[in-house]
This record gives structure tokens, sequence and C-alpha cells, in this order.
């Protein structure tokens, strides 16, 4: 994950100070020495560190702390707040045109995922908001660039406008955005193209294409994974082209993290979107509030909730809370329930944005290996029907069946019985049925 390392730094200072009854100016220095440290080492921008911490100092030893009965928890609200403020405070939204289509112009680098990303946007306003976009193929210049959107609009059903490799990009956005209106497309995404750098050729075609089609969105594609060289190019792009939102790519990777951290800052512009994958469907509104507490161990409850509205039916969920409070839980369920935490994403991920998990025991640094569950389904669709809804009639002879059948062992068989039951027993206790009962950490099967 993204901030792994600064979140691992800012963690282990947030603990020192936590605790703590009475919060000293000698604390609050010593712990800002660290967070300008941790900071600096996740390759955030010189200037931005020194404004960030002279801020969280000033907070730090003010009224607002040092009169709080809990003054190491208002500390860690401080430096939460100045985290969300310098990400940009509040999520920022799409812009929707008073007459459709709303043009959304794709600018970047060679490399950072332009194309892809023009598809990932597609897919989230069509799933996400029920908009109908259409793409549009404006990078002439790259090798396949023209073939590569085709085919991301092929995989996604999404329509896409191309004159091939010869036309005019400034001509393709025009007709675009003119198929659009006639087609009653509602957005219009159009992927420019890229250079291996910033040049004045490149920068003059962009300007030729916002020129005539006077897009409503321009979206600077970053890769998260170019540390400071990300804020320069965004600097650069936005002098020329007053971008008006960023996309990050790559967030996901073993990247610093530094430049989600200063783009905004830099340049004033939102970070309107992250990169959380290389699937088409991992593409998450940029919560600013969200990525502050992630980093500060807190969770992410606000991106949980967007994707399980996005990805878990709620008649369902509804069915499950009945059958979770009344321990009624079957396998059948805990096989509906693995398919759409899948669609979520990866559970690493997930686990990321429960508050508190990073602190549970069992999950703590846990590794997950999301290939086990195959063998997970493998055991539970080797099992009869009435052994799914009643776990508790298998002997000896049944489990050496379903081991056999699913191509595992019946220790395996064993375990994750075992586990399914611990499993219910701690669904009755989130759901108050056992409450004032201290619930024991579990590990997922196989895991």
């Amino acid at each position: 994950m993204a901030f792994e390392g600064l979140a691992d730094r800012l963690q282990s200072t947030m603990k020192k100070i936590t605790g703590k009854g009475k919060v000293s100016e000698q604390d609050v220095k010593d712990m800002t020495r660290e967070v300008r440290l941790a900071l600096l080492e996740a390759d955030v921008n010189f200037k931005v560190v020194k404004d960030l911490v002279k801020r969280i100092k000033e907070r730090a030893v003010g009224q607002e702390v040092m009169e709080s009965l809990t003054p190491g928890q208002q500390v860690i609200k401080v430096v939460r707040e100045e985290l969300t403020e310098l990400m940009g405070g509040e999520q920022s939204t799409v812009a929707v045109a008073d007459n459709p289509p709303t043009v959304i112009m794709m600018v970047g680098l060679q490399g950072a995922g332009k194309t892809t990303t023009g598809g990932k946007l597609a897919n989230y306003l069509r799933k996400k908001h029920n908009r109908s976009p259409l793409l549009a193929a404006a990078d002439v210049y790259r090798p396949a660039a023209v073939d590569q959107l085709e085919t991301v609009g092929e995989q996604l059903d999404i329509p896409v406008f191309s004159k091939g490799t010869n036309a005019d990009p400034v001509a393709i956005a025009r007709e675009a955005v003119e198929q659009a209106k006639a087609e009653h497309n509602d957005y219009v995404i159009i992927d420019t193209a890229g250079r291996l750098h910033v040049d004045e050729d490149l920068m003059a075609e962009l300007e030729q294409i916002k020129a005539a089609v006077t897009p409503d969105e321009t979206f600077l594609v970053v890769d998260s994974m170019t540390g400071q060289d990300a804020v320069n190019v965004a600097e650069s792009f936005n002098d020329q082209l007053a971008v008006s939102g960023v996309v990050l790519t790559k967030l996901d990777g073993d990247t610093r993290g530094g430049a989600a951290l200063s783009i905004r800052a830099v340049t004033d512009t939102p970070i309107k979107f992250a990169g959380m994958g290389e699937k088409l469907d991992q593409l998450e509104a940029f919560q600013p509030e969200g990525m502050a507490s992630r980093i500060l161990g807190m969770g992410d409850v606000l991106s949980l909730i967007e994707k399980a509205e996005t990805n878990v039916n709620e008649k369902q969920a509804k069915e499950l809370e009945e059958k979770m409070r009344t321990a009624s839980f079957t396998f059948d369920d805990f096989l509906e329930q693995m398919d759409q935490v899948k669609k979520m994403g990866p559970l690493d991920d997930l686990m990321n944005m429960i508050p508190g998990a990073n602190k549970m025991k069992g999950l703590k640094n846990a590794q997950i290996d999301e290939s086990q569950l195959v063998y997970i389904e493998a055991i539970i669709q080797s099992m009869t029907k009435d052994e799914r809804q009643d776990p508790s009639i298998m002997n000896a002879g049944r489990k050496k069946r379903i081991a056999k059948g699913s191509g595992t062992s019946v220790s395996q068989v064993n375990r994750l019985l075992k586990q399914f039951n611990e499993m219910k027993k701690m669904m009755k206790q989130m759901t108050g049925t056992q409450k004032g009962k201290k619930g024991k950490g579990m590990n997922l099967p196989f895991m």
C-alpha cells in the first residue's frame, strides 16, 4: 500500500504521545521533529513539510490541546486535520455540464496511465453515477494507443470514438463531442497524447484541443511512483493548461506517497481520483480525510462504505445482518459473502480501511494470501446441501469425502469448520447478542 513507510513511522510517533495525561512543549517538539523526518523520507516537498509542521506545532501547543482532558489524543486529532487539509480538505466532485455532454480532457506524460485511467473513469461514472460516457481516442502518436483505448472500451462495453492514427487530434476531439450530442452520451472523456517529458509541441496541441472543445474538466494523470518529479510535472501542466484536477495512478504500489501529499499544496489543484490497481474497476474517488486516517492507522470508513455501496446488494446485506444476529449464518451465506467481498478489491486494502484493524490480534501485519480462498470455496462446494446448512452433522466419513472432493486434506476441512464456528460467535458478538464478552483475534482460514 502507498504511504506504508510513512504510516508506520507516524503511527509509531503518535503512539508515544497518545496515552500522555499531560503534553509538554518538549513532547510536541519531539513529535513534530519525528513527523518532519517521516514526511521528508516519504518524499514530500520540503516547503510543504515546513509549513505543515509549523501549523501542527502552533496548534499542538495551543489552548485546544493543553486544556483538553486527553491532550495526547488531541494532538493526533490536530495531525489528522492538518494532513487532511494538506490533501484538499474535502472530497472534490466531478463537474456536470448544464448542457450535456460534460467534457473531460485527460492529459499527462507518456507512461502515467492516461489511456487506462480514461477507461476506469468512464466505468466509474457509469457504475457510480449511472452516466453514459463516450471515450475519444485523440492520441495518434503513441503506437497502439488507439487500439488500446478501443480494447478498453470493448472490455467495458463503453463506446469509443476514433478516426485512426492519421487524423488531426483537434478534429477528433471536436467530432467526438458532436457524436456524443447526437448519441445522447452525457460525458466525453478525451484521451490525449503524452510525451516522455513536457515540451512545447505537446503543450501547444493540448491548448488547441482545449480551445476547440472547452472542457469542463482537465484532469492531469500523474504516476505516484515518480516522487517529486510528479510535483514538477503537475506544476508545468497547471501553469499552461489550468488543470482542474489530478488523478494519481499506482497509489497501490510500493511508493512513498510524497507526491500525493505535495501536489495539492504546490499546485492548489484538487486530487480527484486515485488508481488503486490495474483492473478497470480499481479507481476510487480521492478522500482526503480517509487517506489521512489510513496514514495514521485509523482506517478509512468513507472509502469502505463507498466500496460496499457499489458492490454489496442492500437486500442481501439486511438478510445477512438478521442471520448474524440469530446465529443462522450458513456456509451458503459464507460463499455469497466471499463473492461480494472479492468484488470490493484486494483484502489487504480492505483491512487497511477498517479502523483499528492494524491493532487487532492476529491481523496486524497479516499477509492475506487470496489464492487460498480457492481452497475454501472448493471445500464448501464439496459439501452437500444439508452439510452447508448444518455443519454439526459432519462425521469423520463426511469430512474425508469432502477433502477428497476438494483436493484438500481432512485437517484443512477441520480447520475451516473450527474457524467458521469462531466467526459465527464473533458475528453474534458484533451484532450485540453477546455484549460484554471479549472477542479473540481470528485468522482467516488457511492464512
